[in-house]
């Protein structure tokens, strides 16, 4: 092999080991963390329905939470457990219903119980349930992004209604590997807004904004403020977060 053949392939020998390693980075990034992709679907289930069903309750007041209507998470989406009286619904979120590039989005082991008031209901809930499906139809997350985009921008999903609110004050909530229980605490949904509007994350403000929640595709910002106990009227005895 003459000298000029033997530079043309060792560069493009040079090429494909750049293009491999780049590669190979790309894909070690993306199988970082312990929850790079969806688990069996079995492991976000609960076997225990009435089990399911007490979890959700727990995310609200039993004075709210007695008379919701709940829903549960099965093999093909979320279905109505039991119908309620004062609008509210209970539920218990998947790890799906973090940010899209959470490190917790496919930690089967995350159960977010909620209770979403009537605004919320009409305006709020269509989002899990939209999300879920996405997931139950194996999407990609890019694909679930441009999905939940588009379906906003049709007006296939609504904006988030005024006053719409959900309480998460379960104790026996599990909101990811890194807060655990987290603490007990109440969310205010509205369109998209700057935090500064709220005096959110300000030293002795009780409202916070989270920065994961920042990116999503859904068209709402959501304000969290800590309350001092449970569902159960315990103390949330963990500190202030």
């Amino acid at each position: 092999m003459n000298r000029g053949k033997f530079m043309v392939v060792a560069s493009l020998i040079f090429a494909l080991i750049l293009a491999f390693g780049a590669s190979w980075q790309m894909w070690a990034q993306d199988a970082k963390g312990p929850y790079p992709s969806m688990a069996p679907l079995d492991q976000y289930l609960m076997a225990d329905r009435n089990g399911e069903i007490a979890l959700a309750r727990s995310a609200a007041p039993e004075a709210i939470s007695r008379e919701a209507t709940v829903l549960v998470f099965g093999k093909h989406g979320y279905e109505t457990a039991t119908e309620g009286k004062n609008g509210f619904t209970c539920l218990v979120e998947r790890s799906w219903m973090s940010p899209l590039d959470s490190p917790d989005f496919w930690n089967p082991k995350l159960r977010g119980p909620i209770c979403y008031n009537p605004p919320a209901v009409r305006s709020i809930l269509p989002y899990t349930i939209y999300r879920t499906k996405l997931v139950l139809d194996g999407l990609t997350k890019a694909q679930m992004r441009e999905s939940i985009k588009g379906a906003v921008a049709r007006n296939a999903l609504p904006m988030p209604e005024l006053g719409a609110m959900s309480y998460m004050m379960a104790k026996d909530g599990y909101l990811g590997d890194s807060v655990g229980h987290w603490h007990p605490h109440l969310m205010l949904h509205i369109p998209k807004t700057d935090g500064a509007s709220w005096g959110a994350n300000l030293p002795g403000s009780p409202v916070l904004l989270n920065d994961e929640f920042r990116d999503v595709p859904e068209p709402e910002t959501i304000f969290m403020v800590p309350v001092g106990h449970w569902s159960d009227g315990t103390t949330a005895s963990h500190g202030t977060p």
